[in-house]
């Protein structure tokens, strides 16, 4: 999944056009390009807060954007494991959920 340049645009700009802007521009076109860290660091880092914060629905998003950086399954499972301890159990039971609807989805043609 290569992230469309326009995501933002696509998925929020109806109701939230700035929010839409800001998504395309800074975040996707400046954050997540800085030299700093490498995508795959930028989606550990990103799905670690998603799961510990509990915000399951753009979870899904970032564990298929996770796999496009080189993060495999069993990474992520593992992760998500580790996580268990720091963000709690249900958030870890959740994201478990959510992995395996992403991990379903790829494997359906």
């Amino acid at each position: 999944m290569s992230l469309d340049p326009h995501y933002g645009q696509q998925s929020l700009g109806d109701l939230a056009p700035k929010l839409a802007e800001l998504t395309d521009q800074t975040l996707f076109g400046d954050i997540w390009l800085r030299p700093g860290l490498t995508p795959r660091e930028r989606s550990l880092a990103t799905v670690s807060a998603l799961i510990a914060l509990n915000r399951v629905e753009q979870l899904p998003f970032h564990l298929r954007r996770a796999q496009d950086n080189g993060i495999g399954r069993d990474t992520l499972a593992e992760l998500i494991t580790h996580l268990a301890f720091y963000a709690g159990w249900p958030n870890a039971a959740s994201a478990v959920s959510a992995l395996r609807t992403v991990m379903n989805e790829a494997k359906t043609p």
